[in-house]
């Protein structure tokens, strides 16, 4: 007997579900469908999960297809279930290729393509309100935003649009979208929400035609170095009644709203410094991210921190023999405080966040972007006291489940970096731009 397993949270179950259950029934003579728990959706970052285990396990047995179900509740269970259950063969949607490979020592792995243009139109059926999702790019890297939207219930990755149409369509084909359009105005009309993936000359650009068609907008920061462009692009924004939202996932983060409302309620008295620091080097190298993107980062969490009304700016950078910025170190001065901000490019520098206030200070180790935890030392304490939540992916997914917070509801977030803060943020760059 050919024993099979498969695995899926089947949220909101639908026609592509049903294929994948029949095509893994059709691997072998006995199907069991591994269902995850609820306390491991929210451990691995599964968000908004609508139905419950009852439902999506009636629902796996319904399709008739299962010989056995059983319930995923932790990490790495996986292993231990193929040698339970002698399994022969493990099969997953393609969208998890090389995700699993490690497990080829246990069992055989088979990858099944999904069922493409299916699931939201199944959906749609049942009056449940799905957004497609695309995205604009110029090359082959999706820095995961194919992958992290499906953490998301209620979002589709629906298409692609590029310029070229060789990235459109191979860009469509890696990543097994459903159409790659060279047409702006047509890939537009096939989605709700847009998140635009290009060179910052060209982001203003497609941010414009996007909200002039009443598409939620998603674009990697800056828009653009000009105010008044992106003056231009917010006005826009707030007449179509859409969001706009810079790609700052670190915003978006359980930890790091935890850390910035700490640090502003007084848990280390009144805040005095900021130290700052970050490297290209701990980005991937498929990231074409210059310094005024990667500066970004630091000057937008210092001033979610300490606010917009920052009195100077100074900075000073070191310049390769072509001339592009290597390091750099950009000071901002508020009246009863400042903040320090190192930049690496060419240079790696120790990364990491330290807030300084009167009675404490706030620790944030390495990549702080893409923080998990914190520590706090209080003065007069000899141990940190630690805070963390659970973080998983790149933090893409926290971005979106909060965008989509912000259409239903028809509110705001605090964690958005608003207009009035993304020109204070603009203001620094300027003094960077000037030098």
């Amino acid at each position: 007997m050919r024993k099979v397993i498969t695995y899926g949270t089947f949220d909101l179950f639908h026609k592509g579900h049903y294929n994948i259950l029949k095509r893994a029934k059709e691997e072998g003579d006995y199907l069991i469908v591994g269902v995850t728990g609820e306390s491991y959706d929210a451990e691995r970052g599964k968000l908004s999960v609508q139905d419950s285990l009852a439902t999506r396990i009636e629902n796996v047995k319904k399709t008739g297809f299962a010989d056995k179900i059983i319930v995923e509740e932790y990490l790495g269970q996986k292993i231990p279930d193929i040698i339970k259950y002698n399994v022969d063969v493990l099969v997953i949607g393609s969208d998890w290729k090389g995700k699993f490979d490690h497990l080829s020592k246990y069992c055989e792995i088979k990858y099944l393509e999904r069922t493409k243009d299916i699931s939201s139109t199944q959906l749609r059926e049942e009056n449940l309100t799905i957004y497609k999702f695309g995205i604009v790019t110029e090359d082959l890297n999706d820095n995961d935003a194919v992958l992290e939207p499906k953490a998301v219930s209620g979002i589709h990755v629906e298409s692609v649009y590029s310029p070229d149409r060789a990235t459109a369509d191979g860009f469509c084909d890696r990543f097994e979208l459903d159409k790659g359009y060279t047409d702006y105005g047509e890939f537009l009309d096939s989605v709700d929400i847009v998140y635009i993936k290009a060179s910052r000359g060209s982001r203003i650009r497609y941010i414009e035609e996007a909200l002039e068609h009443g598409k939620h907008v998603v674009c990697d920061a800056p828009f653009s170095l000009d105010q008044e462009e992106c003056r231009r692009v917010w006005q826009l924004a707030e007449n179509k009644h859409v969001n706009l939202v810079e790609n700052i996932a670190t915003n978006y983060l359980q930890a790091f709203g935890q850390l910035m409302w700490q640090a502003r309620g007084n848990l280390i008295g009144d805040l005095i410094s900021i130290k700052c620091s970050i490297s290209r080097a701990m980005f991937s190298d498929a990231d074409e991210t210059d310094f005024y993107d990667l500066s970004y980062y630091p000057v937008s969490a210092i001033i979610k921190i300490l606010g917009t009304d920052f009195t100077d700016c100074h900075c000073k950078l070191v310049k390769n023999e072509h001339g592009d910025v290597s390091y750099g170190m950009i000071n901002i001065e508020y009246d009863n405080s400042v903040s320090s901000i190192e930049v690496g490019i060419d240079v790696n520098v120790d990364a990491g966040l330290q807030i300084f206030g009167t009675t404490g200070t706030i620790f944030v180790p390495s990549d702080w972007w893409r923080i998990g935890y914190f520590e706090v030392q209080q003065h007069g304490e000899s141990q940190f006291k630690r805070y963390s939540s659970n973080f998983e992916g790149n933090g893409f997914r926290y971005l979106i489940q909060a965008l989509l917070l912000m259409i239903r509801a028809q509110g705001d977030s605090a964690n958005r970096i608003t207009y009035e803060e993304s020109q204070a943020i603009l203001s620094v760059l300027d003094h960077i731009e000037g030098k």
